[in-house]
């Protein structure tokens, strides 16, 4: 099911301790001799998402560096870093869900490139998808091709943005973990909730009704 990189470097990876990166990051281990981990706070309400990343990473032996870029949340008015917005919990038809912070992967993926480059590290990875993307521009693939090219011209390098679960649903996301013999550290111990409740979350927000959707439909698959 996933890609496979032939050239055994190091690679970075955009890490929040959430299902998608956290699988992404077992991914990037597979695939890679050396694995960085980076992980960011922004503001978000749910930042003991960090905490547990910190965790994960250091179960699975991974550098692991938190950035403080709470200047992301302060741009603009979201959900999920102004305390007095109510979520959306279903996107609306005539806009992004307010859900979307603008501008968090543009300068998430950048700052990582910055990170790499020092480090000698030309393989970034990330866990977002366009199949499931709640309606966040910043996650389809026209814009990783992009941003991609952007960096290479802006800094004179020749990175590789990875994106192992781009065209895969949830329920192919919790496959992709099994077969990496994971799924439990993602159902138990990642934190993919907005309201900050890990493992199987609050189970009302859109992230945590997303997984949970994923998850019922690759189990009943595998029990078929």
């Amino acid at each position: 099911m996933y890609e496979r990189v032939m050239n055994k470097e190091s690679v970075l990876v955009v890490f929040s301790g959430g299902q998608d990166s956290t699988t992404c990051l077992f991914w990037a281990k597979h695939n890679f001799k050396k694995v960085y981990a980076l992980s960011f706070l922004y503001g978000q309400k749910h930042e003991n998402e960090v905490e547990l990343a910190w965790e994960i990473a250091r179960k699975a032996k991974v550098e692991f560096e938190v950035m403080d870029v709470s200047f992301i949340g302060k741009l603009g008015h979201n959900s999920l870093t102004d305390t007095t917005m109510i979520m959306d919990m279903e996107k609306p038809a005539d806009s992004v869900p307010n859900t979307f912070v603008p501008g968090r992967n543009l300068f998430f993926l950048s700052i990582a490139a910055v990170y790499a480059r020092e480090r000698g590290i030309n393989h970034i990875v990330t866990g977002v998808s366009q199949t499931d993307f709640s309606g966040y521009p910043d996650c389809r693939d026209a814009f990783i091709k992009s941003l991609n090219v952007t960096l290479n011209l802006a800094m004179d390098e020749q990175f590789v943005i990875h994106t192992p679960l781009m065209w895969i649903d949830k329920a192919e996301t919790w496959a992709l973990a099994d077969q990496l013999g994971v799924m439990d550290v993602i159902r138990k111990e990642t934190l993919t909730c907005y309201n900050g409740i890990p493992g199987d979350g609050c189970g009302h927000c859109p992230a945590c009704k997303l997984r949970r959707e994923g998850l019922e439909k690759y189990l009943k698959s595998k029990n078929q």
